[in-house]
């Protein structure tokens, strides 16, 4: 079993962090970086085997264009250096996992364009990639953004994760989709298993991910490790897709004790990987060394 970290943003905001939309976990970067060094320390601190670096909010969606243009290298080079701070000064043998945001933003599928996503996802392998154990395109909504994530790191000479999100219709119990509407099985059947090591799912609702892992797990080869790290926020709808308007509430019943409860399931169902995305938090991470 592999732990990995949670949810960067809102564990700088319970920290007392400078946090805010719509710059979201980039704002402790700019503000005060201290504070992400914290919040790695404490997710290694609960026994996580990776954290993954706070680039997650370093595009045009979180900064704006002006921001980014100025201080997108800047910043990522923070975010690498940050991690590696707090791996070196680990007594574990923690790695990291580079984020690789949806780089025109989060639940937007409708808005992707390849064109102008490559340039960007080029710019975070050159700069993050020194600093990456993995390297881990996470919350990607449509087929046409996990080819591109492949095409733009297939020979970057690091194990690569892909991770999707999906719809959060718990009422569906037959088919999981992507948050474009395409199916897992298209998915699936569009990602090179030549260049790809792990298969996840996250940012999505608890309750859609046993389905996910089954389906993948029966699709992929055995050397491929399947992986989970799901949210706690209330089920995202086709309205709610913004994700800058507003800070989400939490639901409640997904303390550590709750979550651990799903990430069994997980676990039972094939997944290898298992961490957390928005509202899980240290006190998670502790909870799921019972996996182990």
């Amino acid at each position: 079993m592999i732990l990995l970290d949670g949810g960067m943003g809102r564990h700088l905001k319970e920290i007392g962090a400078p946090f805010g939309q719509p710059e979201w976990s980039a704002l402790a970067l700019i503000d005060d970086p201290s504070y992400v060094l914290q919040a790695h320390n404490d997710f290694i601190d609960a026994g996580s085997d990776y954290i993954t670096t706070n680039s997650y909010a370093i595009i045009p969606f979180h900064l704006g264009n002006k921001i980014f243009n100025e201080k997108a290298k800047e910043l990522l080079e923070l975010s690498g250096e940050l991690a590696k701070k707090a791996k070196e000064n680990s007594k574990t043998s923690v790695k990291i996992a580079v984020s690789i945001p949806p780089v025109l933003g989060s639940y937007k599928p409708e808005v992707f364009n390849s064109n102008e996503a490559r340039p960007i996802l080029e710019l975070f392998r050159d700069i993050l990639l020194p600093y990456g154990d993995v390297i881990l395109g996470e919350t990607l909504s449509s087929v046409e953004e996990i080819i591109l994530v492949q095409d733009v790191f297939k020979e970057c000479g690091k194990p690569l994760w892909i991770s999707l999100t999906l719809e959060d219709d718990t009422s569906n119990q037959s088919t999981s989709k992507l948050r474009s509407g395409e199916s897992l099985d298209s998915a699936l059947k569009n990602i090179d298993f030549r260049a790809v090591d792990s298969i996840l799912f996250n940012c999505s609702q608890p309750e859609v991910m046993e389905r996910a892992i089954i389906t993948a797990k029966n699709f992929c080869q055995k050397n491929i490790l399947i992986g989970v790290y799901a949210n706690t926020f209330p089920p995202i709808n086709s309205s709610q897709k913004e994700a800058n308007n507003q800070l989400r509430e939490m639901r409640k019943e997904l303390d550590p004790a709750g979550y651990l409860f799903f990430a069994e399931k997980w676990q039972k169902a094939g997944a290898l990987i298992i961490g957390g995305c928005c509202g899980i938090g240290p006190e998670h991470i502790k909870e799921l060394n019972k996996l182990r």
